[in-house]
């Protein structure tokens, strides 16, 4: 078996797996103040993934109203039990931990059934008879690190104290937990390090849930954080899954550079797999080396770490099962058939913490174009395409017209600063981005031919610029107080 990583590519982070009965493994990842909540994807294999949706659909489960970026649904986690999902997360803008649960992983899942604990990342354990709960954050008696207590899946209520049961390695940010009972052993996977260049991934063990917990001896297991020169970095926040052959396997996030001598990624972190080993003495190996690479190679047993394959250019388009929207969408303003899009405005801004009228698509690859044709813009109306990473920064194609007629101008917004590029005058509104993995160059059609309006680094769209957690989405914007609707056709 050879496989290329990322296996799911672009704004993916904080994965969880696991493996149902019907022989799939299924995976969530972190969605923050995007719309629908923690994507939903399939894989018979843990290499192809299959998006079939997503576990928070309505606003009755999520209200995002008003959620600054990087805020909303933080590190889900998915478990199968008894015929039954559950995926617990974390809201950091409302009402913090809960869970929602499904007996059709096709249908729609429930409302969310709150636990009173506190922390972020929360996990479940499913035990015998026994629930237990986990996030990091402080225990009953105020101590600070991974804590642990039992709860009723039925109702969410907690039945025992909390209790802290590590504090990790010594790393910063000990984040991420993940409890498994195999064998004779409770293991806990928890990340440390921060989610940045210092990611980590360690591992502990004990007799007893709750403790005491004694780390591995080649802790961390997982890291690249000694990796210089290399395009994959930050590797950690990790879930682990047997898969039927008896093999261990590990998914976890990690993000490519724009360049392996440039520390700057834009594309978000995404979903990588590793295989793992249990060693002798019953502590994990991870990979080839301890380091998440762009390519294994897995024969006999052995793993070998190999050269990634090439990663196809993307070409932009509307999937309305993948689309994401920013906080709360009015459904009404969007209207899909096929490759057209209708975008009804509102008064509304891109640059706010509005209900903005916006569908976009994650960017998977570097090498990226995306052309729209666009109609029925009206006076009054802004609207067009942007590669957006966050309300303060985004690279934009504005299409306007006047009683003189329709212009297309380029405006860079970076730190919450548009710049005005060129502007062009228009008879048809045909737009298009084109993205390699150091620049963004905007394009207008004008008098026959395109048009270069603006054009900016990738690096001032990354998470190293404009922080955060999140990674750029290619989306189209409608922005009219009037009501007025833009008709975007994708080529």
């Amino acid at each position: 078996m050879k496989y290329t990583n990322p296996v799911i590519r672009g704004f993916y982070p904080d994965p969880s797996v696991c493996k149902a009965d019907d022989g799939y493994f299924y995976l969530v990842c972190s969605s923050f103040q995007f719309f629908p909540g923690l994507p939903l994807f399939r894989s018979r294999n843990l290499v192809d993934w299959e998006q079939i949706g997503h576990c928070i659909t309505r606003r009755s489960q999520l209200d995002l109203t008003g959620v600054e970026a990087s805020g909303g649904l933080f590190a889900p986690t998915i478990r199968y039990n008894k015929g039954r999902f559950y995926v617990v997360v974390t809201n950091t803008s409302g009402d913090g931990n809960f869970y929602v649960y499904t007996d059709d992983i096709n249908g729609e899942w429930s409302e969310p059934v709150s636990v009173d604990r506190g922390g972020i990342d929360p996990s479940l354990l499913f035990d015998g008879d026994k629930v237990y709960f986990m996030s990091n954050g402080e225990d009953d008696d105020g101590e600070h690190g991974v804590s642990l207590c039992e709860i009723d899946i039925d109702t969410g209520k907690v039945l025992s104290r909390c209790k802290c049961i590590s504090k990790g390695s010594g790393g910063r940010f000990i984040e991420a937990p993940h409890l498994y009972h195999i064998g004779e052993w409770y293991y806990l996977l928890a990340a440390e390090g921060g989610t940045e260049y210092g990611h980590m991934e360690c591992m502990f063990r004990s007799r007893e849930p709750f403790g005491p917990y004694e780390g591995c001896h080649h802790n961390p297991i997982l890291t690249n954080r000694n990796l210089g020169g290399y395009t994959v970095q930050g590797a950690g926040h990790a879930d682990i899954v047997q898969d039927d052959d008896g093999q261990w396997w590990m998914v976890n996030l990690a993000f490519r550079q724009i360049h392996m001598w440039r520390p700057f990624h834009h594309l978000g972190r995404e979903v990588f797999l590793e295989p793992v080993f249990f060693d002798d003495d019953g502590w994990l190996r991870v990979g080839s080396d301890g380091t998440c690479r762009l390519g294994y190679a897995l024969e006999n047993g052995v793993c070998t770490a190999v050269e990634a394959g090439e990663y196809p250019k993307q070409r932009w388009e509307i999937d309305k099962k993948e689309a994401c929207f920013i906080r709360c969408p009015d459904y009404g303003n969007y209207r899909f058939d096929g490759n057209t899009v209708e975008l009804k405005g509102t008064a509304n801004k891109l640059n706010s913490r509005d209900n903005v009228t916006f569908v976009g698509m994650r960017q998977r690859e570097f090498e990226c174009t995306a052309e729209v044709e666009t109609e029925g813009v009206a006076e009054g109306m802004r609207c067009g395409i942007t590669a957006y990473m966050n309300e303060g920064n985004h690279y934009d194609l504005v299409a306007e017209r006047s009683r003189d007629g329709c212009t297309v101008t380029g405006i860079i917004n970076v730190g919450g600063v548009p710049i005005v590029m060129d502007t062009v005058r228009v008879d048809e509104i045909r737009l298009k981005i084109d993205a390699d993995a150091l620049y963004y160059r905007l394009w207008a059609y004008c008098g026959g031919q395109w048009v270069c309006l603006a054009g900016m680094e990738s690096k001032y769209l990354s998470s190293e610029v404009c922080e955060g957690f999140t990674g750029v989405i290619i989306g189209l914007f409608c922005e009219d107080g009037n009501g007025g609707t833009a008709k975007f056709t994708v080529r």
